[in-house]
């Protein structure tokens, strides 16, 4: 069964019929879901997911994209959030220097900071996300020892794998694994023990190929699966029951 480490189901690319989509997933060998939050609207709406739906879970926080917005009204907000035994994690949150148009590096940081010390604070983990920013980044990460976490859609290199797996961090791999021009992610996938890998799709974003370009589900994890087996050399029922049970071991479900 498939656990998708990363979702937004909560996305407007849902609007449409996200019921239906939602109510597919169980039949299509998906057992679980982690909806995380990117905006403070959309931590209030994966709250309401993991109320109606089961087998989804959450996590809260505000994206680096809207970093400006983050105070001490808005980190009650989240807290808040947390205290309801489904919000599992703090995110997705951290830094992300790539888009000229997002908020100053200064303003980021303090904002991914604040969120830390929240995820701290509440004892859970943190999903982030990092864009062009890793060495800041980890610097922070560092900083926090008492907090563990996955680097969401990973996209640096096998050594800086290496440094975020001595965090205690998992590395979290999406669609852009089954791209033709993934050379550097197919070589961090191959230095990352089985124990630290999670699965995830970033829906309705980071579609795999042969459906690359249309929105994004979480059925279609089988294909990350399919091009880890390969890479790690086992066979996609373990590769299931790995990334399954390390998502489950983050979680603390």
């Amino acid at each position: 069964m498939i656990f998708d480490s990363h979702a937004h189901y909560d996305d407007e690319e849902f609007d449409k019929d996200r019921d239906e989509i939602i109510n597919s997933l169980k039949e299509n060998n998906v057992a679980s879901v982690l909806n995380c939050g990117a905006s403070l609207e959309g931590s209030f709406a994966t709250a309401e997911l993991t109320k109606k739906y089961d087998f989804f879970y959450g996590a809260v926080g505000i994206h680096p994209e809207f970093a400006n917005i983050i105070n001490e009204e808005v980190i009650g907000k989240l807290r808040e959030m947390t205290k309801f035994n489904k919000i599992r994690a703090i995110g997705e949150i951290g830094l992300d220097y790539y888009y000229e148009e997002n908020p100053d590096r200064e303003i980021q940081k303090k904002a991914f900071i604040r969120q830390m010390e929240l995820a701290e604070e509440v004892k859970l983990p943190v999903i982030l996300h990092i864009r062009d920013a890793y060495s800041d980044a980890i610097g922070i990460m560092k900083s926090f020892k008492n907090v563990k976490g996955v680097v969401h859609c990973f996209s640096g290199s096998p050594e800086i794998a290496r440094e975020c797996l001595k965090l205690g961090y998992y590395i979290g791999f999406t669609g852009v694994i089954t791209f033709k021009n993934a050379k550097k992610i197919v070589d961090t996938a191959s230095i990352v023990p089985l124990d630290r890998i999670l699965v995830e799709t970033d829906c309705p974003y980071m579609t795999p190929v042969p459906f690359r370009g249309k929105r994004n589900y979480s059925p279609y994890i089988k294909y990350i699966l399919d091009r880890l087996s390969a890479i790690k050399g086992v066979n996609i029922k373990e590769m299931e029951e790995y990334t399954t049970n390390n998502a489950k071991n983050l979680l603390n479900i």
